[in-house]
């Protein structure tokens, strides 16, 4: 069976020597400001630090890409084009872009440096992706978590470029790249700034026998006595709808589909991502050793564990998403 890759976070340079060493064939990342949707406190990596990264990863044949898959302001693309030339200067394997502005100048000031298109572009159809190919040289699409298998196995027989999918970890309800609920009440975008639910907007507070959390001055969720409590964001927060307290978006899980692997390497796929650059270095290693196994096994044509995972899932709780949808 043909071998997919495996694309695997690194948030901190300790995480991205975790992946390595946990078998990643691949480590994404972004710069530490604004270009990248993970432009969180105390994340990512300075121009130094992925010097020595690239040097870590490339001695152990491991590629890196770099993520400037946010939106500039108009009229302000200078830190989104800075973002693409040191990334090309440093010697990074792909570009991973969402905007056309940043990709129209990565296409023209550095044609030999490989771009793919991050699944902040949102581009789920043969038409949108071929004009990414056409325009700007696009190699390789990330695609958005909207499509069943088989709708993946179809569009690959349409396109000429690479598919990246996701496998494991967080998963949001709404079309990438499009999402305005964090800013609507935080002022902070997702999408421009790169920060989801900002943790300097996040308020954990104990009100009687109940914790509380808050973003922005808005209440997400409130967890009884002994009940975990998540991180807060809008998408999945607990509210009162007609009387009852229910997760109106979409309740806390991890999308997981190690038992998919063989059906996604049938339907054409190239590269498999695992969401999680905001995770710590133990979390990185053990989902990219676990999913390296998987890898392996499948290679083989042996069985794979689909439950060694269950524990780092959000609520414990795990789901192939759109994957196998049956419903429209």
């Amino acid at each position: 069976m043909r071998t997919m890759e495996l694309v695997c976070p690194a948030g901190t340079p300790a995480s991205l020597r975790a992946a390595v060493d946990a078998g990643a064939d691949a480590v994404y990342l972004g710069f530490r400001d604004e270009t990248n949707a993970r432009n969180f406190p105390g994340l990512n990596f300075s121009r130094d630090e992925l010097r020595e990264g690239l040097a870590y990863a490339h001695d152990r044949d491991v590629k890196v890409f770099v993520a400037i898959n946010t939106f500039p302001r108009a009229g302000h693309p200078g830190p989104w084009h800075r973002a693409v030339d040191d990334a090309h200067e440093l010697g990074v394997d792909a570009v991973i872009l969402a905007d056309i502005g940043v990709a129209a100048h990565a296409a023209k000031e550095h044609p030999d440096l490989r771009r793919h298109l991050s699944v902040q572009a949102s581009a789920s159809n043969p038409e949108a992706i071929r004009f990414y190919a056409e325009e700007f040289g696009i190699k390789r699409v990330v695609l958005p978590r909207v499509l069943t298998v088989a709708e993946i196995a179809a569009l690959n027989k349409k396109i000429a470029v690479e598919t990246e999918v996701f496998v494991f970890g967080g998963l949001c309800v709404m079309a990438e790249g499009r999402c305005s609920l964090s800013s609507y009440v935080t002022g902070i975008s997702p999408n421009k700034e790169g920060v989801c639910s900002p943790a300097s907007h996040v308020r954990y507070e104990e009100v009687g026998d109940k914790l509380v959390t808050r973003l922005g001055g808005c209440t997400v969720n409130e967890f009884s006595g002994g009940e975990p409590a998540g991180y807060p964001t809008l998408c999945k927060g607990r509210f009162v709808a007609r009387g009852k307290a229910q997760y109106l978006f979409e309740e806390p899980t991890s999308l997981s589909v190690l038992g998919l692997l063989p059906d996604l390497a049938a339907a054409g796929v190239t590269a498999l991502k695992i969401e999680g650059r905001q995770r710590g270095r133990a979390y990185v290693a053990q989902v990219v050793a676990a999913f390296r196994r998987a890898l392996d096994a499948v290679g083989r044509g042996e069985p794979v564990a689909t439950d060694e995972l269950v524990a780092v899932t959000e609520g414990q709780r795990e789901t192939t998403g759109v994957y196998k949808k049956d419903w429209r």
